[in-house]
């Protein structure tokens, strides 16, 4: 550990004040020492909490150099945890992945120093295979904590594994798991006041919900996080906060509210620190907010959004949803009969069941995406021409980010939201 921040310290102005690492070895005045370094933790979730993550990250590195790593392990790991989610909101990868490495090691040692691996030690554990992607090696540790937790009767404890493991389920897109253990944690929180595990919990529930289709659920989630974190004057995940439900009115076919949540979480936010977030809502901005886009298709949630009808839902029309986007990604490019049939009914062409069935149902989406024009032979998208349709290559169009998810992963998996 001593060698990874002497690294930090010459490679990064930031860690210039780090001249002396004896508490991390040992300290013959073991009990100041952890006076101070406790100080320096409290200041720095103070800090963090109020989203000054430049100060948080100071004083977090203040409290390492004054913890004993012979004896204060849960308390590097817990401070590290910090440090790895202000770096991936920061997205410093580099210096993330220093803090990680500190944190197998002090996970490696535990066991040496410790009279019995207790509960603590498996969410540790579970936290920092977290760290490297092994989300069922995590869920093993996790589950294994949560047993010991009962049987040492630590219900905050209990309450962090619940959290973990919806996390580690959601991280596995196993929805069902992930909010079995989120309805369990809302019943254990009904007993234990742990106001920061409820308003991230309903933030983790939101995700979930929107993930699975289901905005409004996931929009009550987000206003429970936002009302929970606002009472406990926490401030560095109203951003976050304010970017989910501007996408889950998105979702919704809602692009003008959208907009406005994701401007005002720029506003709000601060750009230097808060790099990750900046960049998600400079996406999702450009994403809904170009007037000149004349159709901006969503086949995930199925509806488009016409410039000048809005949003128009397909949910319940699956085929000409399929034509749609058929002819939309090759605009130009003629379909005559044969190729539509076989494209979207997966069938060879035959006149007597086809020809009414594509006409029918082209000229049903026109009457949904097509402006009404004074001339009927005046089409604005959909093109008819001697060689079948084509979608007019002249119109601008904007295809949802179905691939979104992964610019938006965190680094190290965790985010200021990921329990600590």
């Amino acid at each position: 550990m001593r060698e990874i921040l002497e690294e930090l310290k010459d490679k990064d102005p930031t860690f210039s004040f780090l001249s002396s690492y004896d508490g991390l070895l040992s300290s013959q005045d073991h009990s100041e020492n952890a006076t101070r370094g406790k100080n320096f933790y409290n200041l720095g979730k103070i800090f963090y909490d109020k989203s000054d993550l430049d100060n948080a990250e100071e004083q977090f590195l203040n409290a390492l150099t004054c913890t004993d790593k012979s004896s204060d392990h849960s308390t590097i790991l817990k401070t590290l945890g910090f440090l790895i989610r202000i770096a991936s909101e920061k997205m410093e990868n580099e210096k993330a992945q220093k803090y990680i490495k500190i944190a197998k090691e002090v996970a490696f040692e535990m066991p040496q120093k410790l009279d019995s691996l207790n509960a603590e030690y498996f969410y540790n554990l579970g936290v920092v295979s977290t760290y490297q992607g092994q989300f069922d090696e995590a869920k093993k540790h996790f589950l294994t904590s949560y047993g010991k937790a009962k049987e040492e009767n630590n219900p905050e404890l209990l309450a962090k594994c619940l959290l973990a493991l919806s996390n580690a389920a959601y991280n596995n897109r196993n929805f069902k798991d992930a909010l079995q253990h989120v309805t369990q944690l809302e019943e254990l929180l009904k007993i234990i006041d742990k106001s920061y595990l409820l308003g991230s919990m309903h933030l983790l529930a939101g995700k979930i919900y929107g993930d699975l289709g289901e905005h409004q659920r996931a929009l009550q989630s987000f206003r429970q996080a936002n009302i929970i974190l606002q009472g406990k004057k926490c401030w560095n995940l109203l951003g976050y906060i304010l970017l989910s439900k501007g996408v889950s009115y998105k979702n919704l076919g809602a692009f003008d509210i959208a907009l406005t949540y994701f401007q005002l979480a720029l506003d709000i936010t601060e750009s230097k620190t808060f790099r990750r977030l900046t960049n998600l809502l400079n996406v999702e901005i450009n994403d809904v907010n170009d007037s000149s886009v004349d159709l901006y298709l969503d086949k995930t949630n199925r509806r488009i959004r016409e410039k000048t009808l809005g949003t128009i839902d397909f949910k319940h029309r699956f085929i000409l949803l399929e034509i749609l986007f058929l002819l939309a990604k090759n605009p130009g490019v003629f379909y005559d009969k044969e190729q539509l049939a076989k494209s979207i009914w997966k069938d060879e062409y035959n006149p007597l069941i086809h020809d009414k069935l594509i006409y029918t149902s082209v000229s049903r989406l026109r009457k949904l995406i097509e402006p009404k024009t004074e001339r009927e032979d005046k089409r604005k998208y959909i093109v008819r021409g001697k060689d079948g349709y084509t979608f007019n290559p002249h119109t601008k169009i904007r295809f949802h980010m179905d691939n979104k998810a992964n610019f938006s992963k965190p680094i190290a998996n965790v985010d200021l939201s990921s329990p600590v």
